[in-house]
Parts: structure tokens; sequence; C-alpha cells
């Protein structure tokens, strides 16, 4: 896992600059945040009916979630790796058709599901590391 290129991509959706200093693990941890951030505003917005901002959120969703998925290390995590790939593509499919249906309810899934990887995440957080 490369630290900087995970920064890079949290910087590129403004999610917060605490990334900059951040620990491998407490970076992935604030980008799972962020995502759940931005499913959650995107719902906010659809139900004012602020489409643009909707569209936005849901894309910077994306590019997070595609940022963790991207640094999984396919060849040595294994089923687990293998499996939040899975996870990681299911919820960027998700994200399109709430996007395209204008539809919280796939925005409140990946909210779900990205608070279990999150919550799983948390609790094998080496020591120091929070």
């Amino acid at each position: 896992m490369n630290a900087r290129n995970l920064a890079n991509q949290y910087r590129q959706t403004s999610v917060s600059s605490a990334a900059l200093e951040a620990s491998p693990h407490r970076l992935i941890a604030l980008m799972l945040a962020g995502a759940r951030e931005r499913a959650r505003l995107a719902a906010a917005c659809l139900q004012r009916g602020d489409l643009p901002r909707k569209s936005q959120a849901i894309s910077d969703a994306s590019a997070i979630i595609g940022g963790l998925n991207g640094a999984l290390n396919l060849e040595a995590g294994g089923e687990i790796a293998d499996g939040l790939q899975a996870l990681y593509d299911y919820a960027q499919r998700r994200l399109l058709a709430a996007n395209v249906e204008n539809d919280a309810a796939p925005l409140h899934e990946v909210d779900a599901l990205l608070g279990d990887i999150e919550s799983a995440w948390l609790a094998i957080a080496p020591a120091g590391a929070a």
C-alpha cells in the first residue's frame, strides 16, 4: 500500500488535509469515513432537490472508493482483498444507480456497507495508529 498515492487520492476529493500526516491505517479509515460522508451528503442533496451537488457528492464518493479499491494488495491480501474488491465494485455500481435514478436507497446502502467495513477496519487498528 503506497500511503502517498492514497493521500493524493484523498486530497483530490477535498475530504481533509489530515491525510497528509496519517498513518496508512488511519488514511484508510479517513477515506472510508469520507466516502460515507459523501454518500450521506448526496442523499441529503437529493432530498433537497439539489441535483448538481448530489452528482458531485456521488462523484467524490466514487473517487474515494476507487482509491480504496486501488490500494488493495490482491496478491498478498488473499480472500479478504478479493472480497473487498467485490464490495467496492458493488458500491460503485450502487452509486451509479443512485445518480442515474435519483434514488437515495442505494446511497443509504453504500453508507451502511462502508460503515461495516469501517467498523471492522477500526477494530484491527495497530497500536498507536488512531
